[in-house]
């Protein structure tokens, strides 16, 4: 089992000290939330959360997803960084391949590349982005990405995009692993499809137990053998020795672990000496003890 620590919305100053500290109590890996614009009025709901409520987003320090990979892989050396997603529809295909090649190519390989299609129809709107069939846009994007960060020459013609033939230098000198956030079936298919592996949101221990029989029997289905295909999940199961030994009996390889609610409205006043604290402890009493 590998351990990724989670952070999110809090102040961007705190998030370098949390990927060394996160580092040197040994997780595996740390998510970088992405957040693009916040919209003055919107009616739209959020997925992952009961009510719905976007309110907790207004006024939270969201560091570009891609810039602040940069940032944390130029303070750490082993830490691999997993984008918890990059809404990656809304955003050209091309630019997203040369900027994740050239951050995987600096970090030695530490980039694990989470996508998804972002749920806010306003950031279609606002970044010029059609909001229909925005799955199949997904696809395309995925399909490029794919083929553009190994390095070689490769050209694409499909629904919404046709790039010539055409190479990026220096490109990524292992592969960069393509995982796929979404609870719908769509998702977890495109994640053995097209992806190398699923991220989970979070939700109920029953929501997730049914999520990763189903993803098993897609995977059976598409004739998927990989033995490095990713399952990364939250679950409450991760924060005792037991339950972590239930979540790689049922395919999972990577847990996500935070120590806080972030869906709060108003800054986060917790300290960062106290975040720290939290993460080691669970990396004394978890993490080490496997």
């Amino acid at each position: 089992m590998r351990f990724t620590y989670a952070e999110a919305m809090t102040q961007a100053d705190y998030y370098a000290p949390l990927a060394q500290a996160a580092e040197a109590a040994g997780y595996t890996s740390m998510t970088v939330a992405d957040s693009l614009i916040y919209p003055k009025d919107s009616d739209s709901k959020y997925p992952y959360t009961d009510t719905g409520d976007r309110e907790f987003l207004d006024g939270k320090e969201f560091i570009e997803a891609m810039i602040l990979c940069a940032h944390l892989f130029a303070v750490t050396t082993t830490l691999r960084l997993t984008p918890f997603v990059l809404k990656l529809p809304v955003r050209p295909p091309v630019l997203v391949a040369k900027q994740a090649s050239s951050l995987a190519f600096l970090s030695g390989n530490r980039l694990g590349l989470g996508v998804g299609i972002s749920p806010w129809p306003e950031d279609f709107a606002n970044l010029q982005v059609d909001w229909a069939r925005r799955g199949k846009r997904m696809d395309e994007c995925m399909d490029i990405l794919s083929g553009l960060t190994r390095g070689e020459f490769f050209g694409y013609k499909g629904e919404f995009y046709e790039i010539d033939e055409l190479k990026l230098a220096p490109g990524a000198t292992e592969k960069i692993p393509l995982l796929v956030g979404g609870h719908v079936d769509l998702a977890l298919r495109r994640a053995v499809r097209k992806g190398d592996g699923w991220m989970h949101a979070g939700g109920d221990g029953e929501e997730l137990d049914r999520l990763l029989v189903r993803l098993a029997e897609i995977r059976k289905e598409e004739g998927d053998t990989r033995d490095d295909f990713e399952v990364h999940v939250i679950s409450y199961d991760a924060y005792d020795l037991d339950g972590i030994k239930r979540l790689e009996d049922k395919g999972v390889t990577d847990c996500i672990v935070g120590f806080r609610v972030p869906y709060i409205k108003g800054p986060d006043t917790e300290p960062l000496d106290k975040k720290i604290r939290h993460l080691e402890q669970y990396a004394e009493n978890i993490i080490h003890k496997l």
